[in-house]
């Protein structure tokens, strides 16, 4: 699920559905085609209340879907970045946004961090991220902040520059677990003595279980995100949830 910053008061879930409408549009038909079997009355009694049970699920993960999103994007503001100020204290000197092809966190961190130098690199692959929804997006909100291309294995920029990198919903869109470590050993070697990597992801947990549905099985669960972040020589600093939704990795170097 390709994630975004939000305008209004319902602009992130409508970018969500346009981001992710073949799910949308598949549920619609799954409906009538539903409705249109009960109503025939040609099937088991047995068989058509399961089928009633299936699309009684079905609905329930398309409006969760729907309000969760709405309530993350749009009514916490969560991809609207402003709660950054209370968990980076310290202005950064240099920072870096990884995204992977969707970049809407550039422009709210510089109004954040005005007086820093930050630089993007976009790593999307679409031999690695092969969701439509990440096509399509990128096809709607092309980026509109400068950006170097790189990869989960190399990103351009100099060993120890960085205060601080922003890995903003995009590491989960590396599918392979060996990558991710990469991604996030690329991460520390651009990160400074004393610098830090801000992780957020949804977590393949209950709360976005009950949320998305099987669709929570795009992102990686925390067991998962910890094994990453070992491999990488990072070590986890802090951690907070933003929404029970929403979980964030403060990460440094492991000392030594």
């Amino acid at each position: 699920m390709t994630m975004v910053e939000t305008e209004g008061r319902f602009s992130g879930v409508l970018k969500i559905v346009r981001f992710n409408i073949q799910f949308y549009v598949l549920s619609l038909i799954g409906f009538v085609l539903v409705a249109g079997v009960l109503a025939s009355s040609l099937l088991p009694l047995w068989l058509e209340r399961l089928i009633f049970l299936g699309a009684v699920v079905m609905a329930f993960w398309t409006l969760s879907s729907l309000l969760v999103s709405w309530y993350v994007y749009d009514f916490a503001g969560v991809t609207r970045w402003a709660w950054l100020r209370t968990h980076i204290q310290e202005q950064p000197r240099t920072w870096v946004n990884i995204h992977a092809g969707l970049d809407e966190s550039t422009t709210a961190l510089k109004r954040l961090f005005h007086a820093s130098q930050g630089s993007v690199v976009d790593i999307y692959d679409p031999a690695e991220m092969t969701e439509p929804s990440i096509a399509r997006a990128r096809r709607m909100y092309p980026a509109t902040e400068p950006f170097v291309v790189g990869t989960f294995d190399h990103l351009p920029l100099p060993t120890g520059d960085q205060d601080e990198v922003f890995l903003l919903f995009a590491a989960h869109e590396v599918r392979a677990p060996e990558r991710r470590s990469q991604l996030l050993r690329e991460s520390s070697r651009v990160l400074n003595a004393g610098g830090q990597v801000l992780l957020v992801e949804h977590l393949r947990d209950w709360p976005n279980f009950l949320a998305f549905g099987p669709g929570f099985l795009h992102f990686q669960s925390e067991r998962n995100w910890r094994k990453n972040i070992r491999e990488a020589g990072l070590k986890v600093e802090h951690e907070n949830t933003i929404t029970p939704f929403v979980h964030c990795f403060f990460l440094r170097k492991v000392d030594g």
